[in-house]
């Protein structure tokens, strides 16, 4: 990746990655390591940022998901610090690089109608 003013995207790098979400209410840099774990529902990346204080802290995480035609994808869930925010990952627009992906929000389950 060259363009270092991206944002809403996860750059993977074998078993790290970096990467940056932004709304209007908040923006993290994040970074994140491979979690190996014999349990299906454990993500297989954990996001972590830097609190105010600069410490380091885990916001979140990223799953492994499959769709309707059995196709892998990842899906992303951070705690804000005011709310949880969920997103798909999908590949980075104008790029060609599978490692470079698009942080996609999932209006639905970040909206109030969500039961």
């Amino acid at each position: 990746m060259t363009d270092t003013n991206l944002t809403n995207y996860i750059q993977f790098a074998g078993d790290k990655l970096t990467g940056n979400i932004a709304t209007l209410s908040f923006d993290v840099d994040v970074s994140g390591e491979a979690f190996h774990s014999d349990n299906d529902k454990a993500p297989k990346f954990q996001l972590y940022a830097k609190s105010p204080a600069g410490r380091r802290i885990q916001i979140g995480g990223i799953w492994e998901r499959a769709n309707a035609k059995g196709d892998p994808f990842f899906t992303l869930t951070i705690n804000t610090g005011h709310s949880k925010f969920y997103a798909n990952l999908g590949l980075y627009p104008g790029q060609d690089d599978d490692t470079l992906q698009a942080v996609i929000p999932n209006d639905y389950l970040n909206s109030d109608r969500r039961g």
